[in-house]
């Protein structure tokens, strides 16, 4: 790998802007990698859920990835999600990764035909970290998602032995045991992105140093906050800004989650992301009028 380093503070999960047509609207990148650099973001987690991986083809994906590595300009680094069904799919987003200058790769479990143990995982990722052998590969652990539940930690010390550039885990699960277990996986050898961002908290109490979250993009002060109190030992300040995230999570998740709810707060900061696409059932203007009144109930706006 060239020139690998641990991460650590915040990743931000970037939105997939679209035009009101459902085509993807790169020219809205270069504006929104500057609020990610003023928000001084450790990096962005490119075309992962909050991006609408799965629903965006394999030359979107390509296109949104260039133009993320242009815009970020080197001030955050750029991992580019690769998972797909289709593993020779992924092992093309993969090698374009490498090819087009991101940072790291990261991949989840297909979610269609889903891996029956370790071993079937291992072998469905191997080509697709070899094929970025110059990259750090993160496994992205998200059950809810892929509905792909097996040992992560188990994941991480059969994969190095067939992936050596396998170096951690993207972590979005609330199984904080098996988080401490990965954490603590051979005196701390791999790295583990904590993924959840309502309990940022937690995480960092259990060792994590490094996280990648949406709603990063719109409260960063909030998670720089919770990193500054938990580094100096302020749990009350700490609980005190989580508690401000709970507030966000739970707006969005009032319509209709991170992703959803998510993109209609970027619209409404200046980030012109439009409507997901479909399946996902765009924004009304009546929705963005009560999504308003919530957001200034909780003086986020």
């Amino acid at each position: 790998m060239k020139n690998y380093q641990r991460l650590e503070g915040l990743i931000a999960a970037t939105f997939t802007p679209m035009h009101q047509t459902g085509e993807v609207n790169l020219s809205v990148i270069g504006k929104y990698a500057d609020l990610m650099a003023a928000s001084s973001m450790t990096g962005v987690f490119v075309c992962g859920t909050t991006g609408e991986s799965l629903s965006l083809t394999t030359d979107e994906r390509k296109q949104v990835l260039e133009e993320w590595v242009k815009c970020a300009g080197g001030r955050f680094k750029v991992i580019a999600h690769v998972g797909s069904n289709s593993q020779l799919e992924a092992v093309e987003l993969a090698r374009h990764a490498q090819k087009s200058g991101a940072d790291a790769i990261g991949a989840m479990a297909p979610c269609f035909f889903k891996p029956a143990s370790v071993k079937d995982l291992v072998g469905f990722f191997t080509p697709i970290a070899h094929a970025a052998e110059e990259l750090p590969f993160y496994y992205y652990n998200m059950p809810s998602m892929t509905g792909v539940s097996l040992p992560v930690t188990e994941f991480l010390i059969e994969g190095k032995k067939a992936m050596p550039t396998l170096v951690g885990t993207k972590f979005t699960h609330n199984n904080l045991m098996e988080m401490g277990e990965c954490l603590t996986l051979n005196n701390g050898e791999f790295e583990v992105l904590h993924g959840y961002d309502e309990i940022l908290i937690a995480g960092l109490a259990f060792g994590a140093v490094a996280g990648v979250g949406s709603t990063y993009n719109y409260l960063p002060t909030v998670y720089w906050g919770i990193l500054e109190a938990m580094r100096e030992g302020n749990l009350e300040k700490a609980r005190e800004l989580q508690q401000k995230s709970i507030e966000i999570v739970e707006i969005i998740i009032k319509y209709g989650g991170g992703v959803r709810g998510g993109k209609a707060i970027m619209n409404l900061i200046g980030i012109e992301c439009g409507n997901c696409r479909l399946p996902i059932t765009p924004f009304s203007s009546e929705e963005y009028q009560s999504l308003k009144q919530d957001l200034k109930n909780i003086n986020f706006v």
